[in-house]
């Protein structure tokens, strides 16, 4: 598929979500990757290595997950499930992504409500993407399960753009969770 013909920029996507949607997420990355070429996703396979979850060190932490897992990814996708806005990792790669830094640009930001959750009316998006939601003058966007690749693509893009376009308004004050939130 040649890009010239596509609606949309085939993004470096770092893929952010909780462990017990996994099956969902794969699917969702089967579909969007592998079968239509919308998005190229990276993500952390398995546990985070001992020390980055080892430190204490706020700055530390977020240093360790851009180097490690974020390093050539240029927007952050949070698939939200029932209990992704509880999770400690999922806050720590959310605080890593917005991270600007003189060796590495932050990402855009965006979260897809999985389908297992949209109908749920306890769900949340996680707080620190709360945080930087703010209708169209926000640099994050939660928006609803795509219903076609060109859909997901201009959602990517749009994060992208953000980057740039409303840097000025990221917030990533909020303190690291130090563990897990109650459910």
């Amino acid at each position: 598929m040649s890009s010239l013909l596509l609606p949309y920029t085939r993004r470096k996507t770092f893929i952010s979500y909780h462990h017990a949607d996994e099956d969902e997420v794969s699917d969702f990355i089967n579909y969007f990757d592998h079968g239509r070429n919308v998005l190229i996703a990276r993500g952390i396979g398995g546990s985070m290595a001992g020390d980055v979850i080892a430190s204490n060190d706020a700055e530390y932490i977020k240093q360790r997950i851009r180097t490690l897992y974020l390093r050539d990814s240029t927007v952050t996708l949070v698939l939200v499930g029932r209990h992704t806005w509880s999770r400690q990792f999922v806050d720590w790669e959310v605080a890593a992504s917005l991270r600007n830094t003189s060796t590495s640009n932050r990402n855009g930001l965006l979260a897809i409500t999985l389908p297992s959750a949209s109908e749920y009316t306890g769900k949340k998006v996680p707080e620190r993407i709360d945080d930087n939601l703010d209708g169209d003058n926000g640099y994050a966007r939660w928006m609803k399960y795509p219903q076609s690749s060109a859909a997901l693509g201009r959602m990517i893009d749009d994060a992208y753009s953000r980057r740039s376009t409303h840097a000025a308004v990221v917030n990533n004050a909020r303190l690291l969770y130090s563990r897990n939130r109650s459910i």
